[in-house]
């Protein structure tokens, strides 16, 4: 493991990914764009708090009860920041665009959070690592942190903590 890349739980993030999906279909099922600011909101707070927006549902009630286990990989916790950062601002816009009246350019950006967020859950693909693991290869300032060796940029690494 070099010395750039720590532990991340990537049960936390799938967690939060599934809470990101469930909610924003629902959002969507009830017409209730406010839940979609709502979640913007979350994803916003996580990056800045540098955790899972969704963390606590895992960490105070899914992963003590035994319901989700931990899968520690060594990965750089950084790309999951600026994605989760990146979905929050995407979201935000799409509360603007609520706000203005535009329902059908809301709910396409709320739909293109969903689809991005479903493919880091089910296929194990970050699209948001993938635009930063590319911005730190164009040596963009604040981007530092490359993939895990052996990992495609934005694919879930394999390789397990020790």
């Amino acid at each position: 493991m070099s010395e750039l890349q720590t532990r991340v739980d990537h049960s936390a993030i799938r967690v939060n990914q599934a809470m990101i999906v469930s909610v924003l279909i629902l959002a969507f099922i009830v017409n209730a764009p406010w839940l979609v600011a709502l979640v913007g909101l979350v994803l916003l707070g996580g990056a800045a708090l540098r955790q899972p927006g969704f963390g606590l549902i895992y960490t105070g009630f899914l992963e003590p009860r035994g319901l989700v286990k931990p899968e520690v990989l060594v990965d750089n916790p950084q790309p999951h920041v600026f994605a989760q950062g990146l979905g929050g601002a995407v979201l935000a816009i799409a509360a603007g665009a609520f706000a203005l009246n535009s329902a059908v350019v809301g709910w396409a950006l709320a739909w293109l959070v969903i689809a991005l967020a479903a493919l880091n859950l089910f296929v194990g693909f970050c699209a948001g690592c993938f635009v930063y693991y590319w911005l730190s290869r164009l040596h963009a300032p604040g981007f530092n942190a490359q993939p895990p060796a052996g990992t495609f940029p934005g694919l879930r690494p394999s390789h397990k903590a020790g």
